[in-house]
This record gives structure tokens, C-alpha cells and sequence, in this order.
């Protein structure tokens, strides 16, 4: 794969796909809520790493966190999941907020958003992170190289 860098509309558009989400609103909340999270729980060079191949209207979200954190595969999920049902406008519309998504749905999306990352960084690199979290995180690098996945399944 070449080393430039992948089309924002493109990245979020495959997220969308992925998650079959309504909005491409909701493609980009999952992505910063995924990213952030992995941003967080990584070192700063991983972080650097996995965001360089990355539009930089994305690589941002895995930049701009205090990176390094030490938490468990639940707590990961607890986190992505509050920043997907995060209400950002205080307004009565659900302009970007998906309606309410449950653990399951989340981690889906996480590994999703994970999957991604992983066609779209080098090898090197995306091993590298996958390095920095514990077994128990395993479960949401299942669809990295998977023979088949739920968006290919879906679009058969």
C-alpha cells in the first residue's frame, strides 16, 4: 500500500458502511470515540504512529488525548461507550447522537473502527499497538484479517 494518506470522505464513508449508520454524523462520533479511546490507552508513539497514514481530520482524535493510560477491556468499552452517547448540544434535536447504543453495539463498532485502522496503517505499525494492550483485549482485533466480516456479509 502506498504512503499517502487516505481521503477523509472516503475513511468515514467506510466506517459508516461498517456500522451501518444512518448519518455519516454518527460515522464520524464513532470514529472519535474509538480513536480517542485507543489514543488514550496507547503510548505516544503508537498514537503517532497509527495517526500518520490517517486524514488528518482523523489522526487528530488519536493525537489530542493524554496518552498511556492504564485500564481494562471494560473500562475501554465504558469509555468509547459514553463518548457515543455523549450529548455535546444541549439542544432537543439528535443532530449527530446516535439513539442510545448499548455495550454490544459498541464494541461491534469498535472492532469495526479497529478493523479500519488496520487495512489503512502499515502492518508494522498497527502491530505495534496491538502490542500495547493485554490478551484480554484480543477481542477487538478478532476482525483485523478476518476471512469474512459482518459489513462483507451484509453487502453480499
Amino acid at each position: 500500500m502506498s504512503q499517502e494518506k487516505t481521503n477523509y470522505t472516503d475513511f468515514i464513508g467506510e466506517v459508516q458502511h461498517r456500522i451501518e449508520a444512518g448519518t455519516q454524523a454518527e460515522a464520524v462520533r464513532t470514529t472519535r470515540a474509538v480513536l480517542e479511546t485507543i489514543g488514550e490507552r496507547v503510548d505516544e508513539g503508537g498514537a503517532t504512529d497509527i495517526a500518520s497514514p490517517l486524514p488528518m481530520e482523523v489522526d487528530r482524535y488519536l493525537l489530542q488525548v493524554d496518552h498511556g493510560k492504564q485500564y481494562d477491556f471494560d473500562e475501554f468499552v465504558g469509555r468509547v461507550h459514553e463518548r457515543l452517547n455523549y450529548d455535546d448540544l444541549d439542544l432537543d434535536t439528535g443532530y449527530g447522537k446516535p439513539a442510545g447504543i448499548d455495550e454490544a453495539e459498541t464494541v461491534f463498532r469498535i472492532k469495526a473502527v479497529t478493523a479500519l485502522l488496520a487495512e489503512t496503517v502499515p502492518g508494522g505499525e498497527i502491530a505495534n499497538v496491538e502490542a500495547q494492550f493485554p490478551d484480554e483485549f484480543d477481542e477487538l482485533f478478532e476482525l483485523v484479517d478476518a476471512e469474512s466480516t459482518p459489513w462483507e456479509e451484509a453487502s453480499s
